[in-house]
């Protein structure tokens, strides 16, 4: 059977709420920062290799899935940075846009430098204000883990790596809802895809629990209320197959991440989140002495 371009496979609830990580004894809220920091990591190497955004996206959805349920990997056992590199260069390989390791794990050893602070650089700023390095037997070295952490993520995911995206989603509806023809219908459709970029940080983890027509649908109701722009005066929601109550929850998770991401830069404000297990269990150990 062919892949869906409209649906995904959703995580159960027990898949979410039980993770390998957890069963490993990794606190939540650290797993929520890993799984955050992760993908801004993915996000900005996509940026600085010129991918587009929905190869960015399809990289990050199987990001986290590949940390879903007992079954997944866990984070205290397998690098998250080398995951995420993974799953970016597992993601562009059969695209036309597909990157060499030489490029991945360049920007990625650039990015590590940066210590999450990616502001600037992924817009395009020179990288050679930064010191970072990438000898010739750390390339070496860092390839082999690549590949090997490659061949682990496909196992996971039991070799599935399709994912469905609400993005063309979002310009069909807003066509539909001649959203297109009024004033500010530019800036509504720049937060409608900001709203759709922000939910694959989400700590609640939109893209695994929701369909691509419910993303897209609260993504349009947001940006609306947001910019003043006039929707019909019906519950439109309901054409595009999303109720009130499923519409109200995403509205609120998507409202709330400004929210979280503001707790993180706290948390964090001294430190950069660990992206290996040996950081990670550092981490652990020093909040339990």
């Amino acid at each position: 059977m062919e892949p869906s371009h409209l649906v995904n496979p959703l995580a159960t609830s027990s898949q979410l709420e039980t993770s390998v990580s957890q069963i490993d004894e990794m606190p939540k809220d650290l797993e929520d920062s890993v799984r955050y920091e992760s993908s801004r990591l993915n996000q900005a190497a996509g940026m600085l290799l010129r991918l587009p955004q929905e190869i960015i996206a399809q990289s990050i959805v199987i990001l986290q899935r590949c940390w879903v349920g007992e079954h997944g990997i866990s984070m205290l056992k397998q690098d998250p940075r080398d995951t995420a590199a993974a799953a970016l260069y597992l993601t562009a390989k059969p695209s036309t846009h597909s990157i060499s390791p030489r490029q991945l794990l360049t920007v990625f050893a650039f990015l590590n430098d940066l210590k999450g602070d990616y502001t600037g650089y992924a817009a395009g700023d020179d990288p050679k204000q930064s010191t970072w390095t990438l000898s010739e037997s750390e390339y070496e070295t860092h390839r082999e883990r690549l590949y090997a952490t490659e061949a682990v993520l496909l196992r996971t995911l039991g070799f599935d790596t399709h994912v469905a995206l609400p993005y063309s989603l979002c310009i069909n509806y807003l066509q539909t809802l001649e959203a297109f023809d009024g004033l500010g219908s530019q800036s509504l459709a720049k937060r409608v895809f900001s709203h759709l970029n922000s939910a694959l940080l989400s700590p609640q983890r939109l893209y695994l629990t929701h369909q691509p027509c419910a993303l897209a649908t609260a993504s349009i109701y947001l940006a609306a209320r947001e910019t003043g722009v006039s929707l019909p005066d019906v519950e439109w929601w309901e054409v595009f197959d999303v109720d009130r109550e499923e519409l109200g929850f995403l509205v609120v998770a998507l409202r709330s991440l400004e929210g979280f991401v503001e707790e993180e830069r706290a948390t964090w404000a001294n430190s950069s989140v660990p992206l290996t297990v040996k950081g990670l269990r550092a981490v652990i150990a020093q909040s339990s002495a």
